[in-house]
């Protein structure tokens, strides 16, 4: 299982699988990354947090902890 956590920079990959639960999983969801969606890896910040993705046509930042929840091919 590959997260978007474990992305490198210049990545483009597709949304498999949502984990977590509740609200959290909610908020990445209304944020536009659901299953199948393609995720650009834009920049990564130098100790790892956050992760700035292109999802959609626009740029978002993630958490660590969000990024794990997000598992990508």
């Amino acid at each position: 299982m590959k997260t978007l956590r474990q992305a490198k920079i210049g990545d483009t990959l597709t949304v498999v699988k949502l984990h977590g639960e509740g609200a959290v999983k909610r908020r990445i969801m209304d944020m536009g990354i659901t299953r199948g969606v393609e995720v650009y890896v834009r920049k990564v910040a130098p100790l790892g947090d956050p992760v700035e993705v292109t999802v959609r046509g626009y740029e978002l930042s993630l958490r660590k902890a969000d990024a794990e929840m997000i598992e990508v091919e």
